[in-house]
């Protein structure tokens, strides 16, 4: 045993090198994504590691190993969920033979995420077991778990942290890495791994037997636990058990609750006990549910009687609040919100300077002035400060709301744009969908050569796979090419001039246009090693237009009237092709 101060991520990833992890596969998005980085950190490659196109993918490949008898860790954030949810549900039917967990990543508030969908409910409707830890060590200690209680139960497993769990730091305490690791052999068994209707009928009803089982297992390993303590009472889960835990006067008594579903004899018991039970949860409420099927006369108080808010994160402040609310608490402790004695300025997030999506925007809205620009996930989302952004709403869908929209009988010109991490993830199947359907409309790919947004991790236009070892990129002019598009270019953003000229020629033509504006990522590329020279302004040429600084790179100030370039400036000379005055340039030379 030993002690280390580590991320939630990392105490997780290292929980599952102690379980002997055989295959591990995931698709990058945040919160999750430090897991499979840390595992890729790991030596000895002694077990499979893989970023995947995307999680249906990722999930299919694990399950798979799990049939073939290996423990498999799958990973991803909770809007990945959906993606996998195909396989998720028929997977609780046909069970494993290995231990398979799927992590996702809860993100309540919406830190990085376009909704706050709590993964739960999908443990839930596909009746599989899931774990929700209230802390780093918990989580820690779980996904260790985990993979035994799989195989147990001869079913997958989710894991639900949450952005507070996955992004916090704690002391943890961690075990020996394991080192016995299975070889897998797949076993024929059509009965259970072919499900056609008549094995369906049979998987789904030995599926049902399983849950008292699922109930009771649950119960024996102790993730649920309570204390009796007075006649009102709060049940709490996941993180929202720890912030409980910091504000709970000593006369109320508590339940904890970690694994789903939650034993109903223990609960019932637990709950009419007393006279008034608070539930506290984030999100949807899967506890408060269960409750109140069995609270008899105990009046419940929760999210359906307006005590707990329905979205966004908790904390201990605004238990409290709650706490006060319920009568269990005379005043809180904290600070009101916005009594603070400075307030800090908001600081928005906003594209790199010398990012390459920069460039391509300001491309398009020269070129197709009063269009419509669906947009997608990634970085690229960020174009929506300049005013090239009208619609994101889940990886993959530009292309197919762009083509919506056309087919609609809206008249404008329709120009999205999507990631190449992102086309290859789920755009494909748009693209392909909208050539064979006659659509009219410009699709810009967006190829810096990595998933940037999640934190660099490779795709297959990186070169290399999640260890590093080399691969051989794809070709996206071949894909686009195969699936039926006629114009498809490729352009530098950094030679605005070049791309400019090749979204003209797009735009005369009909049908569906791909652009590929290819360029690597800026970060990616100065730890590459790629040194650009930085600009400068010539102040004696300067007319103080402000064209430079309406492009919205963050390396140029204004200031008196003059435009500036600070030590941001990564040397991509885009703003010395917008300054109609010819004062920017290498060392302010024009």
């Amino acid at each position: 045993m030993e002690k280390r101060y580590l991320l939630g991520n990392e105490a997780i990833a290292h929980a599952c090198l102690e379980s002997s992890v055989d295959f591990v596969t995931g698709y990058p998005g945040t919160p999750s994504s430090e897991v499979i980085d840390t595992l890729r950190s790991h030596g000895p490659t002694d077990f499979y590691l893989e970023w995947s196109v995307n999680e249906k993918v990722a999930f299919e490949n694990a399950l798979a190993a799990a049939w073939c008898g290996q423990r498999a860790l799958c990973t991803m954030k909770h809007v990945g969920l959906n993606v996998a949810s195909d396989p998720l549900m028929t997977s609780a039917y046909t069970g494993i033979t290995g231990g398979f967990v799927v992590m996702s990543a809860d993100d309540p508030f919406a830190h990085s995420s376009q909704n706050e969908q709590d993964s739960r409910c999908y443990a839930r409707f596909a009746r599989l077991p899931c774990l929700d830890p209230h802390g780093v060590q918990e989580a820690h200690d779980m996904i260790r778990d985990a993979f035994s209680l799989s195989e147990e139960l001869g079913l997958p497993v989710l894991f639900r942290p949450t952005t507070r769990i996955c992004h916090s730091k704690s002391d943890v305490v961690l075990g020996e890495v394991g080192s016995e690791h299975r070889k897998g052999e797949f076993v024929r068994d059509p009965a259970k791994y072919v499900v056609i209707p008549a094995h369906t009928r049979v998987l789904h009803r030995k599926l049902n037997e399983k849950q008292p089982v699922i109930v009771k297992t649950l119960a024996q390993r102790g993730y649920n636990d309570a204390e009796i303590r007075g006649k009102t009472a709060v049940i709490a889960g996941g993180i929202s058990a720890s912030y409980v835990q910091e504000v709970i006067p000593p006369d109320v008594s508590w339940a904890r609750v970690g694994a789903y579903p939650v034993d109903e004899e223990w609960l019932r018991n637990f709950v009419r006990q007393h006279n008034k039970v608070l539930v506290i949860e984030e999100l949807h409420p899967i506890i408060e549910e269960a409750v109140r099927e069995i609270a008899g006369k105990t009046v419940i108080h929760g999210k359906k009687d307006g005590f707990t808010p329905w979205e966004g994160e908790l904390n201990p402040a605004s238990v409290a609040e709650i706490f006060v609310k319920a009568g269990y608490l005379a005043s809180s402790p904290f600070r009101k919100p916005g009594t603070a004695d400075m307030t800090l300025p908001s600081r928005p997030p906003i594209l790199c300077a010398g990012c390459m999506h920069r460039a391509t925007f300001y491309a398009i809205k020269k070129v197709f002035r009063d269009a419509v620009y669906p947009s997608d996930i990634g970085c690229y989302t960020l174009g929506l400060q300049l005013g090239v952004v009208d619609t994101t709403i889940c990886m993959g869908a530009s292309i197919t709301v762009a083509s919506g929209i056309n087919h609609s009988g809206d008249e404008r010109d329709v120009v999205c744009t999507i990631g190449d991490s992102t086309f290859l993830h789920t755009g494909i199947c748009g693209l392909l969908n909208a050539a064979y359907n006659g659509a009219d409309m410009t699709v810009v790919i967006l190829d810096n050569r990595v998933t940037a947004m999640t934190g660099h991790q490779p795709n297959p236009m990186s070169g290399k796979r999640a260890r590093g070892e080399p691969s051989v990129p794809i070709s996206l002019e071949a894909i686009c090419r195969a699936c039926g598009v006629q114009f498809v270019e490729t352009a530098d953003p950094y030679d605005l001039t070049d791309l400019i000229e090749v979204l003209r020629r797009a735009k005369d033509q009909k049908g569906v246009r791909v652009i590929i504006a290819k360029q690597p990522c800026v970060i990616s590329a100065r730890r590459a090693g790629v040194k650009r020279k930085p600009l400068a302004v010539d102040a004696e040429l300067c007319t103080g237009c402000s064209a430079c600084i309406r492009f919205g790179c963050p390396a140029i100030e204004f200031d008196k009237e003059k435009s500036s370039i600070g030590p941001l400036c990564s040397g991509c000379g885009v703003c010395a092709s917008i300054c109609p005055a010819g004062a920017i340039g290498p060392e302010g030379r024009p």
